[in-house]
């Protein structure tokens, strides 16, 4: 399964951490945003040239550093089709360096909608007689709360193809408390969708024990951290909300198993805003990125080993 390929690529760079990339135009260094309005103006264009030239820089500076990206298709979206193109670039570029492709994308529709966005997004179109790849990324995140409709058509391309797919069990922000801690008879709700998970991906674990569903847990819920991963033993975590959210390497220790598997921990902001710390006017944003990434493998170490 999928989450094999991740876990050895986490074992070979000793670093169970994904970058997130989710680019704002406001985040994108001035020197790049001035090159790119240059030639298409202050247009949807323009943002999407300036987005794709950080995305390859903070690629090329990081892929020998970190395992995997996650990039944040609300964030392309957000520039219409020209930040759709670049967000497929992305993904097609990020693989070609080696890097694993967490396309965070939070589908949660059923029935032929959600056949649709697994073929879009993990498999392949049909054309007349030809088997189109789209974005191809090798895993998404899913939104379960509509139940297993929503999961399966995902599940059959993750088992077709080798990939796989994370579900929001426990998120990070503060209003999750509304509906995830609900009592639901002797559970609360993210218990129970928990459960469900592991219930969805059975029968598909690899050798290293993981099925093809893993579980979105927060970083900054460390007690929820220790109690699911008690619970969900074959389950891989994503866990968001490391650095500008809050959570720390003490926090996130909880995700992994006793062999320091089991679990990738993502950071966004900290790491692509790096240079805006360095009061370099972003000339540095590749070497900042960078840094940030070590900086915070090696605040891990501290805490996880990873066997």
């Amino acid at each position: 399964m999928s989450f094999d390929i991740l876990q050895e690529k986490i074992r070979e760079k000793k670093n169970p951490t994904v970058a997130g990339l989710d680019p704002r135009i406001e985040y994108v260094p001035a020197h790049i945003q001035k090159k790119s309005f240059e030639q298409y103006g202050e247009t949807l264009a323009g943002a999407a040239d300036a987005v794709w030239e950080f995305n390859k820089g903070l690629i090329d500076a990081l892929c020998d550093i970190v395992p995997a990206v996650k990039p944040q298709s609300a964030y392309y979206e957000n520039m219409g089709w020209q930040g759709m193109a670049v967000m497929e670039k992305t993904i097609r570029y990020a693989r070609e360096k080696g890097l694993y492709v967490i396309a965070d994308i939070k589908r949660g529709d059923i029935g032929s909608t959600a056949t649709a966005y697994a073929e879009g997004w993990l498999g392949v179109t049909k054309v007349g007689g030809t088997e189109c790849p789209v974005f191809d990324a090798d895993c998404v995140t899913l939104n379960g709360y509509m139940g297993s409709d929503a999961i399966k058509p995902f599940l059959e391309e993750c088992v077709a193809r080798n990939k796989s797919a994370f579900v929001l069990a426990k998120t990070s922000n503060p209003s999750s408390v509304e509906l995830q801690d609900m009592v639901a008879g002797d559970r609360v709700v993210y218990t129970v969708m928990g459960d469900l998970i592991e219930r969805w991906g059975k029968d598909t674990a690899g050798k290293y024990g993981y099925q093809a569903l893993g579980a979105v847990v927060g970083a900054t819920h460390p007690s929820v951290l220790k109690e699911l991963r008690r619970r969900l033993e074959r389950t891989f975590f994503l866990v968001p909300g490391y650095g500008a959210q809050g959570g720390t390497a003490a926090d996130v220790r909880y995700a992994f198993d006793e062999l320091g598997r089991g679990a990738i921990i993502n950071a966004s902001r900290s790491i692509m805003c790096a240079w805006k710390k360095t009061g370099q006017d972003g000339l540095d944003y590749q070497e900042a990125a960078r840094n940030a990434a070590i900086q915070m493998r090696e605040e891990l170490k501290e805490y996880i080993t990873i066997l």
